[in-house]
């Protein structure tokens, strides 16, 4: 009867300790949004589209929202066969409404237009901005996606991609939601491609519709049958993450260009919540004499990640990598470049949700050319950027030291 009082008396311990972290950190987000109420958006440096020939195609870099869209929209009004649009987050606001009046415009021309994003991250969405004209195939990813197998992690994840084909002719990938903040107060990446690439998120698309055309709950809804041609481009490779197949690549690409690693590494992301594999791979780099820097917010729009985040500075500072902060935005881009030949971008940020969580794409660039590109624009970002050193880090305050302690458990839920 002891031993079962004792247990009875651990559980509800246990079930006391993660109900208050988890009541710290609604605690947490409620002040920092508070805080943000009314604060204007500070400008910050950007980097004009800049294009490069990679292999049979082109890929231009875009750092400024407004630019990205005015392609965008461009590209959409000049389709001609199909537009395959999928997006994490799609606002109700001026932008928004710019896309949607975009492509529906498109379907009553005659081309053939599907549009997928996520429910989970639009549930604040006005439900009148999320009807849409008939002549749209829209997927909208549903908030729970388990149906009745809760035990089943494989259908847990969240549509977290974002991207753009057009025709055979151009795709858009990155980091950019669709929304009038992200036009000019968030620092993001985005790129366009044309040439073989295209094809592949062309598939890449498809693949994801398939797999989930049953939420449109239309008794015959056919496949999306995609024929584009089957060259490979060597220097291009895109990478999917497929919760539902439990295949997450992206992490092994990550992983397998940071142990390659010689003379830099130079990671932004707006998540920091890497698994030990990733935080021991950068530390082993930077003792080896690679030059590490991992540039991220000063202040996110999670502050609850940012606080669980820090708890694997002290590890990096140690073995030398340096740790940048981005100042005045929200700078919301996953990209890295390696070695001045090795680059990504895409979808996925550099914690457990995206690496071994959710529906990600990202592209994997080996060029010469698209790498001195990605290394220019980390120069104007580390521009604007407060470096961490260990020094301030270890002399950080005891409160500090215990909030980073006491959220810690939480790390494998972001």
């Amino acid at each position: 009867m002891t031993v079962a009082r004792t247990l009875t008396a651990l559980r509800r311990a246990l079930l006391a300790l993660v109900g208050l972290q988890f009541g710290v950190a609604v605690a947490l987000s409620l002040v920092d949004s508070y805080r943000r109420r009314g604060k204007k958006p500070k400008p910050f440096p950007i980097s004009g589209p800049d294009t490069v020939p990679v292999g049979d195609g082109e890929i231009t870099t875009y750092t400024f929202g407004r630019d990205l869209y005015d392609d965008m929209l461009a590209a959409i009004d000049g389709a001609k066969k199909q537009i395959l649009f999928e997006t994490y987050i799609w606002k109700g606001d001026d932008i928004g409404w710019k896309f949607k009046t975009a492509l529906t415009s498109a379907a009553a021309r005659g081309v053939d237009v599907h549009c997928v994003y996520d429910g989970f991250a639009n549930m604040v969405v006005s439900p009148a901005f999320k009807r849409f004209h008939p002549s749209l195939k829209v997927l909208r990813y549903p908030v729970w996606t388990a149906g009745f197998r809760v035990w089943d992690l494989r259908r847990y994840g969240r549509n977290h991609r974002k991207m753009l084909v057009v025709d055979e002719e151009v795709a858009f990938l990155g980091g950019y939601n669709i929304g009038s903040a992200y036009a000019t107060e968030w620092r993001d990446t985005h790129v366009r491609i044309t040439g073989p690439g295209v094809w592949d998120l062309k598939r890449a698309f498809a693949d994801f519709w398939n797999l989930n055309r049953h939420h449109r709950l239309r008794r015959n809804e056919r496949p999306l049958l995609i024929e584009t041609a089957s060259e490979w481009d060597p220097q291009i490779r895109v990478h999917k993450n497929v919760p539902r197949q439990w295949n997450f690549p992206i992490r092994s690409m990550y992983l397998e260009a940071i142990n390659r690693a010689s003379r830099n590494i130079w990671l932004t992301t707006a998540y920091f919540l890497p698994d030990q594999d990733l935080v021991d791979a950068l530390a082993d780099a930077a003792r080896r004499g690679v030059d590490v820097r991992i540039l991220l917010p000063l202040k996110s729009n999670h502050i609850v990640a940012d606080w669980i985040s820090r708890g694997y500075y002290g590890q990096l500072l140690r073995a030398g990598a340096r740790i940048l902060r981005f100042r005045d935005a929200m700078v919301h881009a996953k990209t890295a470049t390696i070695d001045g030949s090795w680059s990504t971008v895409g979808t996925a940020n550099i914690d457990r949700l995206s690496l071994q969580g959710n529906y990600e794409v990202n592209l994997e660039v080996i060029d010469a050319a698209f790498a001195e590109v990605m290394e220019e624009v980390f120069r104007v970002d580390e521009s604007n950027c407060l470096e961490l050193t260990l020094d301030e880090w270890e002399a950080r305050d005891l409160n500090r030291k215990f909030t980073e302690t006491f959220l810690a458990p939480l790390r494998p839920l972001l």
